[in-house]
């Protein structure tokens, strides 16, 4: 082929109109992941960016909003432990998955219900 994929750019969630500033509190004050400024053409969607390392995580706005519960990004972290304490600090419900061998993992939704899962391999 004379074509080839080279990385993800971004995972977009969706999110109810408004909700901007509780993005902002989940991905931002409790995940730690930066703000990213929209383009100003974007801006006026509504909706919030996130990153880390070279991948980005929009949230963007949509109307009707329905979260997704099955199909969901899937994030790889180290010190998984650590991250469970944290969130369980922010009183955000954890559920434990052992079904994928060779990894320790589990969801999250977002408040906006958008399922997240997070794992580390061993």
């Amino acid at each position: 082929m004379s074509f080839h994929f080279k990385t993800i750019d971004h995972i977009q969630l969706a999110a109810p109109k408004g909700s901007e500033e509780e993005a902002r509190t989940f991905f931002n004050g409790i995940l730690g992941l930066a703000e990213v400024e929209k383009p100003e053409e974007l801006k006026k969607r509504g909706g919030v960016w996130f990153a880390f390392g070279n991948y980005q995580i929009h949230i963007g706005i949509e109307e009707p909003f329905s979260p997704a519960q099955k199909a969901h990004p899937a994030f790889e972290v180290e010190n998984i432990e650590a991250l469970k304490d944290h969130l369980k600090n922010y009183g955000i419900p954890i559920v434990e998955d052992n079904s994928l061998p060779g990894a320790n993992r589990f969801y999250v939704s977002d408040p906006f219900g958008n399922r997240i899962e997070i794992l580390e391999w061993y």
